[in-house]
């Protein structure tokens, strides 16, 4: 039995898993040449032992290995007797692509762990066609393009290499992947090793460390995660303030979403549209009404013109709420502001008056629409079928589903045991 211990970063098993070709594609995209900070080289150990993203200042063990090394990659030339399938991907390589990298590109593709370890063919690489960053990048690109699933293995085995020249941003992006499949473990022993390799979270790190606290639904690490954002001292910019908003949001917590709005204003910083409108529907679809129309204002203060849509979910709120007449006031307002009303526009006025049971209400309401022209369609028909429905006029109920059915858009007012309401008569013409 002989002990490793490892200092900066762990090394793997001499022996490395295989390659499952089932891996989910990442959407992983790093950026250019840019280069914030050198890496720190490791020192070569006389092992041959490759160095992966794991855990930090671990004690690895290794049992009746010692003497037993994986043999190096061995460089053979792909032919001609591949798979079809192979042979498709690979003539679909960029015309423009580099020799070296197409060499790399022809053996990723025909990789297989028979040939030996995915690292011991990068490290080959390296050593045979001395790579810059550019063919890097341009490596992951290809990948990316392709879904394969090597694609993230082969990211972090660049970060490692020195002639990959990482920065930052590199580093960022795997975080970011990991967030995005709830992988935490990993993202923030990617961020370790960052820090151990002497770069700096920053903003756009710590700000996708939020998100993925915010989709987990950690909401005190996304907390204290923004506080450490702030120890920064550096201008927040509107995603990242944007980021948090979310983070209460998906807690259940608008109104502290609404603070940082405010937070936002006194910088003279807007959020972005789409934050603005989660904030609205946060607070439509528990029927508070009052945050609903704030947010609603802010939307217009931020100079976000509002449509169908974020009218849509403002309506809502008021019919959540039970407040039909405030559902007709901004029905009436959107009509007012030149903004043509859809057919879940109407069918949410009429929903908020079936709430109240209004129905002479919503009778004044249908014949308004007719003298504006505007056509019942199938979602605020079937709001009526059901609320005729349930008021015992079932057989009357055919004639309003009839007008949907037939694509006429004239209606007539029909009175039935007392209600008034309205139906079609398919051969009425006005």
């Amino acid at each position: 039995m002989a002990t490793h211990v490892i200092n900066i970063l762990p090394f793997s098993s001499p022996t490395c898993p295989p390659h499952s070709a089932s891996k989910k594609p990442s959407n992983l995209h790093f950026l250019g040449n840019s280069l914030c900070q050198q890496p720190v080289t490791l020192t070569s150990c006389k092992s041959q032992i490759q160095p992966v993203l794991a855990a930090i200042n671990v004690e690895e063990k290794v049992e009746g290995e010692i003497g037993k090394e994986k043999p190096k990659f061995r460089w053979v030339e792909i032919g001609p007797n591949i798979p079809e399938k192979q042979k498709q991907a690979l003539s679909q390589l960029p015309f423009k692509m580099t020799k070296r990298c197409k060499a790399l590109m022809r053996q990723i593709i025909c990789f297989n762990d028979k040939k030996g370890s995915l690292s011991g063919l990068l490290s080959a690489w390296v050593k045979i066609m001395k790579p810059r960053r550019k063919d890097w990048l341009s490596i992951l690109k290809e990948l990316n393009k392709m879904e394969h699933p090597l694609y993230l293995e082969v990211a972090e085995i660049a970060l490692l290499e020195e002639s990959f020249e990482a920065n930052v941003r590199d580093y960022t992006k795997i975080i970011h992947f990991y967030g995005m499949n709830n992988q935490l473990e990993q993202a923030e022993r990617t961020r370790l090793v960052m820090e151990e390799r002497g770069f700096v979270s920053d903003q756009v790190t710590l700000t996708a460390m939020i998100h993925m606290y915010s989709k987990a639904g950690n909401l005190t690490l996304a907390e204290e995660t923004f506080e450490e954002l702030k120890l920064l001292g550096q201008p927040l910019d509107r995603r990242s303030y944007g980021t948090m908003i979310m983070a209460y949001i998906r807690a259940g917590m608008p109104e502290k979403g609404e603070m940082i709005i405010r937070e936002m204003d006194a910088q003279d910083i807007r959020a972005g549209s789409e934050v603005y409108k989660a904030l609205l529907r946060a607070y439509s679809i528990v029927g508070d009404a009052d945050g609903a129309q704030r947010v609603f204002d802010e939307i217009q203060l931020a100079g976000i013109p509002p449509d169908d849509r974020t009218c849509a979910v403002l309506l809502n709120a008021y019919g959540m709420a039970g407040q039909s007449q405030n559902a007709y006031a901004t029905f009436e307002n959107m009509l007012r502001a030149g903004i043509e009303p859809s057919d879940k526009c109407v069918a949410l006025v009429l929903a908020a008056y079936e709430k109240e049971n209004k129905l002479n209400q919503a009778l004044d309401f249908l014949i308004g629409l007719e003298r504006e022209k505007i056509i019942i369609g199938k979602e605020a028909s079937e709001v009526l079928a059901g609320w005729f429905g349930r008021l015992g006029v079932v057989k009357e109920v055919e004639l309003v589903l009839r007008e949907y059915a037939a694509g006429k858009s004239k209606v007539m007012l029909v009175r039935y045991r007392g209600f008034s309401f309205l139906g079609t008569d398919p051969d009425l013409v006005f």
